[in-house]
């Protein structure tokens, strides 16, 4: 194998997400990925920590897509408006990778320790919007329930997103949730 291989990281994750859609996550190993991709387990090692990671190491760029995208939210925006404005900007990506994602949910569906970090990276993402709140000056615990109830659109959206047929779009998915949300809040039903 050659010192330097062109879009390793890409061919590791698309050789991860082959063996575990093949023989599941449990059964696979870290020289199976490796080898998938023609690359070393070194090089395994030096762009994730464990295959576990391979499935959220787009945790960090989501996180800060989201923040950054909240930071700049107009200031007359109420905090669930900017979180809103935040999710939305997610949607291209995802609406991008959409096979992807599916057959990343359904890798996580199949594995408890999966389904636990992804409750862990979900909320990271809700701490982290909180944190983006109460830096544009919202209150807690304003700023706490917004972030939190901003993951719980975006998972319920997902949900929507992932098990639909893709159209509607994530983004249009993320704005029917979070008009639901909206009119829950206010006392009516949906």
């Amino acid at each position: 194998m050659s010192r330097w291989e062109p879009n390793a990281r890409g061919r590791l994750e698309q050789a991860a997400m082959e063996l575990y859609g093949e023989r599941g996550y449990e059964k696979t190993t870290v020289t199976e990925i490796a080898g998938r991709a023609g690359l070393t387990e070194r090089t395994f090692f030096r762009h994730y920590a464990d295959k576990r990671e391979v499935l959220f190491g787009g945790s960090v760029a989501l996180q800060g897509l989201l923040v950054d995208t909240l930071a700049e939210a107009p200031a007359s925006a109420s905090p669930i408006d900017a979180v809103a404005v935040a999710l939305q900007a997610t949607a291209a990506v995802f609406d991008e990778r959409r096979e992807q994602s599916r057959r990343r949910q359904e890798i996580i569906a199949a594995n408890v320790e999966l389904q636990e970090r992804e409750l862990v990276k979900l909320d990271s993402l809700a701490a982290a919007l909180a944190g983006a709140l109460r830096e544009r000056g919202v209150p807690e615990p304003a700023a706490s329930l917004a972030g939190e109830a901003g993951v719980a659109v975006f998972k319920v959206a997902f949900g929507r997103w992932i098990g639909g047929s893709g159209e509607p779009g994530m983004g249009a998915c993320i704005q029917e949730v979070l008009d639901e949300l909206k009119a829950v809040t206010a006392g009516g039903r949906t």
